[in-house]
């Protein structure tokens, strides 16, 4: 599993971490019930805090994506698919937002739009 953190960034490490662990778990890159790296480890291995590297599985247990085992650590959860569907569905909507936006600054119709994905499909 690789995981990495940009300083830079001005979102917060957790939400890094989060997002990452869970791009992985949805492309397949993580299976389900491979184990995850124990908190301290990960901790250690990205140089951050263990209760930020918490926060991060604690996000990922309440949306659903890994559950844990006492005494055994964390693991990948069965796929919701309908969870993933609603994930993504909301994800896209937010770009679509955006597009909008954005096009609307540019004067683009949304017949312009429409041509444009057109031609990125192709």
């Amino acid at each position: 599993m690789n995981i990495f953190i940009d300083n830079k960034s001005g979102e917060p490490i957790y939400e890094q971490i989060y997002k990452q662990i869970k791009t992985q778990i949805i492309s397949s890159v993580i299976k389900e019930d491979d184990p995850l790296p124990s908190i301290r480890n990960l901790a250690k291995d990205l140089r951050i805090s263990v209760i930020t590297t918490k926060r991060a599985y604690d996000e990922l247990e309440r949306d659903g994506f890994i559950y844990t085992v006492a005494g055994k650590g964390c693991f990948v959860a069965q796929k919701n698919t309908q969870l993933l569907r609603e994930e993504n569905l909301k994800e896209i909507e937010q770009h679509i937002d955006k597009i909008i936006h954005l096009a609307a600054s540019c004067s683009l119709s949304k017949q312009d739009i429409i041509d444009m994905i057109d031609i990125m499909e192709e």
